[in-house]
């Protein structure tokens, strides 16, 4: 079986190959691997409208395969739930994560705020061999930490501390996160219809 996944980060490519590396007839492929991939612009307003771009834009090269179009961001509460689906571009459209972060903080401090809380929030479109689109959340709640720390993962996760933990992301690894992270369960439910078909 070939998945193709439709991103060009490679923090996520690589989150994903860590997350299906056991499924030993897989080959996962990326718009990567296409040398004249041009993704459409991600102009959706929901995480939902932005995954079906990117999975619907990969289709339309890979049509006979499986296509996973996902996409995911941070919601704050105390800044109504920013930065969501401008994650990515949260600092402008060609930012750093280390300048998403620090907007993130920046934002946060103008409005000294008491409310810490946040999610990860990821939404999937898996378009199968047959034309089917099957639809998959997950999230994973927490706070925000007061300043960066750890080295792991990529985008907010030196920020971001899960529910339950003391440490963030980036300081708790990838081990933590393959179990618990909002891509792994929209990933995991995914992998539970597929074997079920």
């Amino acid at each position: 079986m070939e998945l193709w996944i439709a991103t060009g980060n490679k923090g996520k490519l690589s989150e994903y190959k860590l997350l299906l590396k056991e499924i030993i007839d897989l080959k996962v492929y990326s718009q990567g691997d296409i040398s004249s991939f041009s993704p459409r612009p991600e102009d959706g307003k929901t995480f939902l409208e932005n995954a079906r771009i990117k999975a619907k834009t990969l289709r339309s090269i890979k049509n006979d395969v499986w296509v996973l179009g996902e996409d995911a961001g941070l919601e704050v509460e105390g800044l109504n739930n920013l930065p969501g689906i401008h994650s990515a571009r949260y600092a402008g459209p060609k930012a750093s994560d280390s300048e998403n972060v620090a907007k993130l903080l920046k934002m946060m401090t103008l409005r000294p705020m008491q409310n810490r809380n946040a999610k990860f929030v990821c939404t999937t479109v898996v378009i199968t061999p047959q034309g089917e689109e099957w639809i998959f959340t997950g999230e994973m709640k927490g706070k925000i930490a007061s300043k960066p720390a750890g080295l792991h993962g990529f985008g907010y996760d030196p920020l971001f501390i899960p529910e339950g933990q003391t440490q963030t992301l980036a300081e708790i690894g990838d081990g933590f996160k393959t179990q618990h992270s909002h891509r792994s369960q929209a990933l995991r439910a995914f992998l539970e219809k597929w074997r079920g078909m």
